[in-house]
């Protein structure tokens, strides 16, 4: 291959990422993956004389680093709302977002298998559901449910621990979601365990 090639490649690269960043439903990810785009779409245009494309992925850098750094400043506030299974927001929340839920629970019938209801809420927004029956002080959940826009883990390092004050040792999944939830109950670190999929909490 010779330089230009090469070069045309880098661009293309940059391209690329300002425009998979806008496929990110997490607003963390889409800026830091829009701002490495807008810099290497900036190094190119550099590297083939087009100041103005240039002048462009610079101020949108400057953007982006600025919007992270007031993202990554934010405290945000969880709390933990109890609430039966049949409560009727619950029901609203189920609905308004059936479609998504049954990309990563394809099984899932609604709530009607569950008693109980855990409402996370970020800054007095809910952003996550958690559907289950006690057995014990362990709970066989249902559906575990988040955002599309709070999917960076950070609802699951509240929960886990608000659970477990809640007196719960173990979450336990015995219906297997689609592969892409599968993948995130193993990074959280539940294990399998006759036949389910269970984390210990305490």
């Amino acid at each position: 291959m010779n330089g230009n090639l090469y070069l045309e490649l880098f661009g293309y690269l940059g391209s690329v990422m300002v425009v998979v960043s806008m496929l990110m439903t997490s607003v963390v990810k889409l800026r830091v993956l829009n701002a490495v785009g807008s810099m290497i779409s900036g190094t190119y245009a550099l590297l083939i004389g087009s100041f103005p494309l240039m002048l462009m992925n610079v101020c949108l850098l400057a953007i982006n680093l600025y919007n992270l750094v007031r993202l990554l400043r934010v405290k945000n506030h969880y709390e933990l709302v109890e609430a039966r299974a049949d409560d009727g927001y619950v029901a609203y929340f189920l609905q308004h977002y059936g479609k998504d839920i049954r990309n990563f629970f394809p099984k899932f019938e609604g709530a009607g298998s569950a008693a109980l209801a855990y409402i996370t809420c970020c800054n007095d927004v809910p952003v996550g559901l958690v559907l289950g029956t006690e057995a014990g002080d362990a709970l066989d959940v249902v559906l575990d449910y988040t955002i599309p826009a709070y999917r960076d883990c950070s609802v699951a390092a509240f929960l886990y621990p608000a659970l477990a004050e809640r007196g719960y040792s173990s979450l336990r999944f015995a219906r297997a979601g689609a592969v892409s939830h599968m993948v995130y109950l193993h990074k959280m670190g539940f294990a399998e365990q006759q036949g389910a999929l269970v984390k210990k909490l305490r």
